[in-house]
């Protein structure tokens, strides 16, 4: 079984928190675990309603979901459609709302084999000791799509203004569409999902340099909120680290 720890800070120059976690390192109907990271938009209130009503309506689809319900990412699939509907139609009703969305990023492992789905800009690392990292999501993102058509490195991405301008979210349109990957891992892979105010503020390889400075889950995550927030702490913050083979032993 999968081991896990996860925390959310409303970062330094934030008052209210649009961050939403879900972590379960046991089965959630027929998943066999269930971490989700969502970061909402639209206006304080809006942004935190957007990302708690989309995460608590995927994990209740999940559970509520038989043995038998087939292709696990079709069901994750079907869960979020149904979410984005959801808020669309509370948008339309409730002027408050209006505008609302949530990036959208989970994972589920089952022996060795890693189903994430993706939605906006929140992020899927896998982590290799002694300090390797990859990012396994694809970002929804307008600088992503200049970095796809080689207009722009990486590196320079991340001073553009327009770095935060996501191009699809859970909420904004009518039909959603949803990214899934999936990957097999080795025993001594790290997980990552974060939102964007982890990663805007910390390079990748800062990340790594962090988490494998420390001998826990819960040391590593507490260690990257602190070095966020240092380095600025624009956003709300959300990190969970998974140990997908809990074999005991941290990866050295």
């Amino acid at each position: 079984m999968p081991s896990s720890f996860s925390i959310t800070d409303t970062g330094r120059q934030r008052k209210m928190n649009q961050d939403y976690v879900f972590t379960s390192d046991i089965p959630v109907g027929p998943l066999p675990n269930l971490y989700i990271v969502a970061d909402g938009m639209g206006g304080h209130n809006a942004g935190d309603y957007a990302s708690r009503y989309t995460v608590n309506a995927v994990a209740a689809a999940v559970a509520g979901a038989g043995e038998n319900s087939g292709d696990p990412a079709r069901l994750l699939e079907s869960a979020l459609r149904e979410a984005n509907a959801g808020l669309r139609e509370i948008a339309a009703d409730r002027r408050e709302y209006y505008g609302m969305g949530t990036t959208f990023v989970s994972a589920s492992v089952k022996e060795g084999r890693l189903l994430a789905a993706n939605v906006g800009d929140s992020r899927l690392y896998v982590l290799r000791a002694p300090g390797r990292i990859r990012q396994i999501t694809v970002d929804h993102s307008f600088v992503e799509e200049m970095i796809q058509a080689g207009r722009i490195d990486r590196e320079t991405a991340r001073t553009l203004p327009d770095k935060n301008i996501i191009t699809r979210a859970v909420g904004a349109e009518d039909l959603l569409i949803v990214d899934f990957f999936r990957e097999t891992l080795t025993d001594g892979d790290i997980l990552l999902l974060c939102s964007d105010g982890l990663t805007n503020m910390l390079t990748d390889q800062e990340i790594a340099r962090i988490v494998f400075s420390f001998r826990s889950l819960e040391e590593a995550a507490d260690r990257l909120i602190f070095e966020a927030n240092m380095a600025g702490g624009k956003d709300n913050i959300s990190v969970i680290l998974i140990n997908p083979f809990d074999t005991g032993r941290w990866p050295v």
